[in-house]
């Protein structure tokens, strides 16, 4: 069940820690079992813009730990807890209001590195650059591997062509953005491209794909680990054996702090693991976090489609491994794990998001998660597959 890309965009941007309406606040907390991390041997002034989304938090936490000195820059719509800890300028960069920005400038301030996370419109970047010009040594922003042009070629690297965008990106917005989400690639692509422009090889960018762990209200990975924990049957998608990357929020956001730390530069693909996962590993590996005893039903993604059910929506973190989406769960990281990009295990991941969830309000709760099919839709769909299996 091939999957092209103006579907791939409307199950869901990729990527997507800097949407403003899915952040997440304060209580997506690292896990507990990791150790604190050693003192930075150079300690960094840092300016975060954002910091409260799902990346952000992490970031935050990590770089205090290891003795940095944390600006960030939001709108101020969240008070995470440790905001005591660090200096919040306020200011909204969809209305370009950077003054809050611009006062700390023009009194002398500056960063050794900027983190940008949620540009996803050139605009963003180029107003940020005005107020910034001669005041950060570096400038980081996380992109998504939709900027890439191709998803069906496997196995390609930082090197392939991206998307382009047809009229003036400039003149977009996230509002724009929002209204129309089949712009997200070629935006993300002029992003980078306007990063570069004013930071050149000062400039590192990240490309994930999909972003998951606690602080993700998307659920679109935590819809496993609730239904496996649920238990029962479960519906998987097509035979187990279409591969799948994804990177914890943790892991993307510390790995971004060290090469902060180390003055690193260029464009990488930024997702995991190490090794070649497929969604029967990924499913499994979930199912044994749990102790409810799922039993796990594939079925091929050609029953799913005539089912109408959707890659990525009903069955999330899952695109088939065919046709138009074949490479883009097959896109190679060696650049990143070379330059010390590290990966927690299933098991630590499922653990923290499912104590995140179950920490977020009652009635957030019992609204079920936002992604994933309906448990009802999901029964009546293995009826009709076992119906089939009958015949």
């Amino acid at each position: 069940m091939p999957i092209d890309r103006r579907e791939l965009l409307k199950l869901g941007v990729l990527g997507v820690s800097g949407m403003a309406s899915l952040s997440v606040g304060a209580t997506a907390q690292a896990s507990p079992a990791t150790p604190p991390p050693a003192p930075a041997s150079k300690p960094l002034d840092i300016l975060i813009l954002g910091g409260t989304g799902l990346t952000g938090p992490h970031q935050v936490r990590y770089a205090l730990a290891r003795g940095h000195r944390i600006t960030i820059f939001n709108r101020g719509r969240k008070q995470p807890e440790w905001s005591s800890q660090v200096e919040q300028l306020l200011g909204d960069r969809e209305k370009n209001d950077y003054a809050s920005l611009a006062e700390a400038v023009a009194k002398g301030r500056r960063w050794d590195v900027c983190i940008d996370n949620p540009s996803s419109v050139p605009a963003w970047i180029r107003d940020a650059a005005q107020v910034l010009k001669g005041r950060v040594g570096r400038y980081m922003m996380i992109s998504s591997l939709s900027a890439y042009a191709d998803n069906a070629t496997r196995g390609q690297d930082e090197t392939a062509a991206l998307a382009t965008f047809a009229g003036d990106p400039l003149k977009e917005t996230m509002t724009s953005l929002r209204a129309d989400m089949n712009k997200y690639s070629g935006l993300k692509a002029a992003t980078e491209a306007e990063t570069r422009k004013h930071f050149g090889e000062r400039s590192t960018i990240l490309r994930p794909g999909l972003i998951v762990g606690p602080g993700d209200e998307t659920d679109r990975f935590t819809y496993w680990p609730l239904r496996m924990r649920r238990g029962g049957e479960v519906l998987c998608p097509g035979d187990g054996r279409d591969p799948v990357r994804i990177i914890d929020a943790r892991d993307l956001g510390e790995w971004m702090i060290r090469l902060a730390e180390q003055g690193t530069q260029g464009v990488f693909n930024a997702f995991g693991p190490d090794y070649d996962l497929d969604m029967a590993a990924l499913l499994y590996g979930v199912r044994a976090s749990t102790t409810q005893g799922a039993t796990l039903t594939f079925v091929p993604a050609d029953f799913l489609a005539a089912q109408n059910v959707t890659p990525w929506g009903d069955m999330p973190a899952w695109v088939p491994n065919a046709g138009d989406s074949a490479g883009f769960h097959t896109r190679s990281n060696r650049k990143a794990v070379a330059a010390g990009l590290t990966f927690r295990s299933i098991a630590d991941t499922v653990a923290a998001t499912l104590a995140w969830y179950d920490a977020l309000p009652e009635e957030r709760r019992k609204a079920g998660p936002r992604a994933g099919i309906k448990p009802e839709r999901e029964a009546e769909v293995l009826a009709a597959w076992k119906a089939k299996a009958r015949a």
